[in-house]
This record gives C-alpha cells, sequence and structure tokens, in this order.
C-alpha cells in the first residue's frame, strides 16, 4: 500500500509503529532511506561470509521482516535459528504472515529488545533499529549483543547518522529531503513526517556509534555503506 500517512494538516503525534504505519511501511521505508534496497542486500552477502552452523540469527527491530527474510536467503549453514524480534504488535503480526511459510526455524517475538535474551548468535542486526532507542541504552544494549556473539560472529548496524559541520549537515539533510521529493512525497508530507520523528528518531554520528562499538568490546569495527546520511557498521568479535 502507498504511503499517504502524512498529506494532511490534522494535528501530528510522535511517530509510532501502530496498525497504520504498519499498513504502508515496506512503501514507506523505501521512499524515505536512501539505499535501503542495497541496504538489505549487503546484509545478505555479509550473512554468507559470517553465518556459522548451529547458531543464532537475530534481526532486532525486525518490523516488516525484509531483513530477516535476507538472512534465510543468503544462509548456507545448518542448524540455524532466526529470530525476528520487535516490540510491536502490529509489525510482529505483519512479520509472521509475510515469512512464516517461507522460512524454516523461524521464531518472531513481540519483546522489547533491551529486554530479550541474545545467546549464541554468529549474526545480530539492528537496521534501523537503534536510532529509536533511548540513546542512554544504547551501551548496555550494544554490550548485551556482543556478550551474546560467539566468537567471530557480528553486529551489523545500519542507522540514520548526522555530521557535526552545520553546513555538510544543511547538504545531506536537503539532498535526503530531495530524495523524498523524487519518490513522490510533497513538501507537506515531507514537513510532517519530519515533525512526527522529532521527538522518536535521535541520530549520533558515525564516530559516536564507532566509539561506542570499540567501548563494548568489538576488535573491529567498520562504516562499509553509507548513502547520505544513512550509513552501515559492521563489527566483529
Amino acid at each position: 500500500m502507498r504511503d499517504k500517512l502524512f498529506n494532511n494538516q490534522s494535528d501530528i503525534v510522535d511517530f509510532r509503529f501502530d496498525e497504520s504505519v504498519v499498513s504502508v511501511f515496506d512503501d514507506m521505508v523505501k521512499r524515505s532511506v536512501p539505499g535501503y534496497e542495497a541496504m538489505i542486500q549487503m546484509i545478505g552477502l555479509l550473512t554468507r561470509t559470517y553465518g556459522k552452523d548451529n547458531s543464532n540469527y537475530y534481526d532486532l527491530g525486525a518490523s516488516t521482516g525484509a531483513t530477516t527474510l535476507a538472512l534465510a536467503l543468503n544462509n548456507k549453514n545448518a542448524n540455524v535459528r532466526f529470530l525476528a524480534v520487535d516490540n510491536s504488535v502490529q509489525m510482529v503480526d505483519q512479520c509472521q504472515q509475510n515469512l512464516g511459510d517461507k522460512i524454516d526455524n523461524l521464531e518472531v517475538i513481540c519483546s522489547d529488545i533491551n529486554d530479550i535474551c541474545i545467546e549464541n548468535a554468529s549474526i545480530v542486526v539492528l537496521n534501523l533499529t537503534l536510532q529509536f532507542i533511548d540513546i542512554d541504552k544504547r551501551d548496555a544494549l550494544v554490550t548485551k549483543i556482543y556478550d551474546g556473539l560467539n566468537p567471530g560472529g557480528v553486529l551489523i548496524i545500519s542507522e540514520k547518522v548526522h555530521v557535526n559541520d552545520k553546513n555538510e549537515q544543511a547538504q545531506l539533510t536537503e539532498l535526503h529531503m530531495d530524495f523524498k521529493r523524487a519518490n513522490g512525497y510533497s513538501e507537506l508530507e515531507i514537513a510532517n513526517k519530519r515533525q512526527s520523528l522529532e521527538n522518536v528518531l535521535l541520530t549520533e554520528n558515525s564516530e559516536t556509534h564507532l566509539k561506542r562499538l570499540s567501548k563494548c568490546g568489538f576488535i573491529g569495527s567498520t562504516c562499509y555503506f553509507q548513502c547520505l546520511n544513512f550509513a552501515s557498521f559492521l563489527s566483529v568479535k
């Protein structure tokens, strides 16, 4: 379904992953996130390298299941369990509907990812998820993921990021707006969605992400993909 959630002048409330968002989410993310399809494709390719037999693959903040499906389609290993976790009941229902007959050994879980147990993991993905977590809880979450990864396991993070230079940030913001305009969003829709996300999606710069990953114990982290103000990081335990 095409995303038309923000095309009116009604009062704007904080963004929520409710039934109205779920119904248009796949269209919304493709038209709003530069490089989204390449982002998902790269996660799939990394699965081929870092996935291991007899381990768990976690998709934290799984939404409708696109990342989980990429993990499964690119998996070459035996006895792997896929765990798709989201705290939105509506998202979980849609994820189960999308993937239930496509992936063996799939568990779709409705839970706050801060409460989920990470264990025996070779791959953990936070795809456009950490940015919605309270900043003061992010270190603890990444540390928990690190502790639950097997040696050689990886954490893959994709996020909207910002830069500290005001002119450079303004240029990236305008390019992002141009991307949305080119994908059919009106000025009203762009402004309304930006207002809705203002207090919900809290970005950090790439340096902050990399410092956190190092602090939490990862031996090597790199920004392996970026399109405008969206970046993906790979960290190896």
